[in-house]
């Protein structure tokens, strides 16, 4: 794939860049690695001014990043704004809470026979971040802003279709006055990720993207032993029961399967619904995604842009006429519009069966699928009759019924009555194939830290 911006609202290339070269990479990896030595040796305090300064700069380029970022990849301004909005609170957040995230941790001395004992906190060193399109800042400073206030350098592997955004990155770091090769971009292809995890100089990785994507990257992390976080896709489910406001599900169901254009691994994808409130739901539900309006993702009015990919877009009509072909029902949407770019409108498929792609699949894209059940049995067995495990929506009035649903749902998180979001105060991944490990929280920032225990006689 080319490293270039493309305007998914029009399919027209708006600039190409060249790949590094494996020199110029070394080079890269090299400043990293004097970078830590400097970075490390920095106190909570520096850092945390540092950060602060970042996240000043963000809200000052506001409005330029979100329009980099809907040309990019044809994310709604409003939406591309709230993204930038988010990254300044994230490094805010980390340069409030890192010292204290990291400080040393007490043991019980006197068990094991010492006159100290405590567990210390370190950073690594250079870490490997490959990270996808779709929340083309957020996604890579959820990992950044804890990274660098544990005192790690990270080398950054942004998707090919959104370069001035990985760009932008590198710089917004050495204006914020981090050490020169703190935080580096790497305008690389897919086929130089190896040779920079091998190179013993890069300590960890940690990739955001495909099931495909993070296996590869598992694959060589653990043959070079060294650690990685992976946080791959979801088919999140959104079950609705009797006893919930089924026309406030419905209103937030929309958003929740329309986020981003429908390019989001935590949007609600499969919407499985008690047959009580079933009809109600799916009238209403229908009636909402109809009402959201495609059009351009420059215009404040615009709720759904153009899919960033026309491949992403010839994924979503595959799966969505797989089930078709074998007689699911189009409530609403279902067909490209003839124009320029990547659209897709806002899609209700129902009556889908196990045959079907979409009961197993992602659908990156507006397109939600309406699941029937008779009993909290059969929302359970179907939610989590998945390789996924990412994030969860149930929506009860019911107190036990929403303590078993928390209970029950094999999934990274769970919201009760609202939508799946992300919250630096959260922990955030999922497990089964959805990966391991956690961003964000406390435990974000200690997944690339050494634990080191501490005895002193």
């Amino acid at each position: 794939m080319a490293i270039a911006t493309t305007d998914p609202a029009t399919g027209r290339v708006l600039k190409t860049f060249d790949a590094m070269s494996t020199e110029q990479v070394r080079q890269r990896v090299g400043a990293a690695a004097e970078a830590f030595a400097a970075l490390r040796a920095t106190t909570f305090a520096q850092r945390s001014e540092w950060m602060r300064a970042a996240a000043d700069i963000l809200d000052a380029d506001t409005g330029d990043v979100a329009a980099m970022m809907t040309a990019e990849m044809g994310k709604t301004l409003k939406s591309a704004k709230a993204e930038v909005a988010k990254c300044a609170t994230g490094c805010r957040y980390y340069a409030e809470h890192a010292e204290a995230f990291l400080a040393d941790e007490p043991a019980d001395a006197a068990a094991v026979k010492a006159s100290r004992a405590y567990t210390r906190w370190q950073p690594l060193g250079p870490v490997l971040a490959v990270m996808p399109w779709n929340f083309p800042l957020w996604q890579a400073m959820r990992f950044a802003a804890p990274a660098l206030m544990a005192g790690n350098t990270g080398l950054l592997k942004h998707a090919s279709n959104v370069p001035q955004t990985a760009l932008y990155l590198e710089d917004l770091f050495r204006r914020a006055g981090f050490p020169d090769g703190a935080f580096s971009t790497l305008l690389i292809g897919s086929a130089q990720v190896e040779g920079v995890l091998t190179d013993p100089r890069v300590v960890a990785a940690t990739l955001t993207g495909s099931e495909a994507a993070g296996r590869s990257v598992a694959e060589i992390a653990g043959r070079e032993v060294k650690k990685t976080v992976l946080e791959l896709g979801g088919s999140d489910p959104f079950v609705v029961m009797p006893s919930a406001d089924v026309r406030r599900a419905a209103e937030v169901a929309a958003i929740a399967r329309c986020q981003n254009n429908g390019q989001s691994c935590i949007a609600a994808k499969r919407f499985i619904v008690h047959s009580d409130v079933y009809d109600e739901f799916a009238a209403a539900f229908a009636e909402r995604m109809s009402a959201l309006v495609v059009g351009d993702p420059m215009d404040e009015a615009t709720d759904v842009g153009p899919l960033a990919t026309e491949q992403g877009r010839a994924d979503v009509e595959e799966l969505v006429a797989d089930a078709v072909s074998q007689g699911a029902e189009v409530l609403c949407g279902g067909q490209r519009p003839d124009r320029d770019g990547w659209w897709y409108p806002p899609t209700v498929i129902a009556g889908l069966t196990p045959q079907m792609r979409m009961w197993q699949e992602e659908v990156f894209g507006p397109v939600a699928g309406l699941f029937r059940v008779g009993s909290y049995a059969e929302a359970i067995e179907v939610a989590n009759g998945t390789s996924f495990g990412l994030g969860s929506n149930a929506w009860t009035a019911d107190p036990a019924e929403q303590e078993s649903f928390v209970n029950d749902l094999e999934a990274g998180q769970v919201f009760i009555n609202g939508m799946t979001t992300s919250y630096p105060e959260l922990p955030f991944g999922g497990i089964k194939n959805s990966g391991y490990g956690r961003e964000l929280s406390s435990l974000g920032i200690r997944e690339f830290c050494n634990a080191k225990a501490v005895w002193i006689a």
